[in-house]
């Protein structure tokens, strides 16, 4: 993601960012804390981490992003899960991008899970934090709701079409 900023950064008249989370159902959350890293300022909240004490681990922006002004809208559907939602929580909350969609939330998981692998070569999902938005929200099964709702933002729409009511 680094380098495709990199790139755009370098071409003059770049109006608008678009990231199409739609359909992405997240993957590691360090991986949606980088990416928020990159769209943020130095010394903005990502999100807290709390373990089972509820002791926070706060996440902040080290300041390895920097592309902080261009408008930056973030598509978002039902199975936008996951590290995908931390990075547009970070986004939303920050009031760096407009979180748009179809539907009426996102998936909704604000817990990190590791895998845990059993002999017989099944796995077993360990929770072993939640997660709270740079708001305080917990967004575990109520998702994150989009700030503009379109009916022309479903998956078989391309980004320019879901987003051509907005720009």
């Amino acid at each position: 993601m680094m380098d495709g900023l990199k790139e755009l950064q370098s071409n003059d008249g770049i109006s608008t960012l678009v990231l199409d989370l739609r359909g992405n159902v997240g993957g590691y959350m360090p991986a949606g804390v980088d990416a928020a890293k990159l769209l943020r300022p130095p010394r903005t909240r990502i999100i807290s981490e709390l373990d089972k004490s509820n002791r926070a681990t706060i996440y902040i922006n080290d300041g390895i992003g920097s592309e902080t002004f261009i408008p930056l809208y973030v598509l978002v559907d039902s199975r936008t899960a996951s590290a995908s939602e931390i990075l547009t929580a970070a986004l939303q909350d920050n009031d760096r991008a407009t979180v748009v969609g179809k539907d009426v939330k996102t998936f909704g998981k604000g817990r990190i899970q590791n895998v845990q692998s059993l002999e017989n070569g099944s796995g077993v999902s360990v929770t072993r934090a939640k997660y709270r938005t740079p708001k305080g929200r917990d967004i575990q099964g109520v998702g994150i709701i989009p700030d503009r709702l379109s009916d022309k933002c479903g998956k078989e729409n391309s980004a320019a079409i879901c987003l051509e009511e907005f720009l």
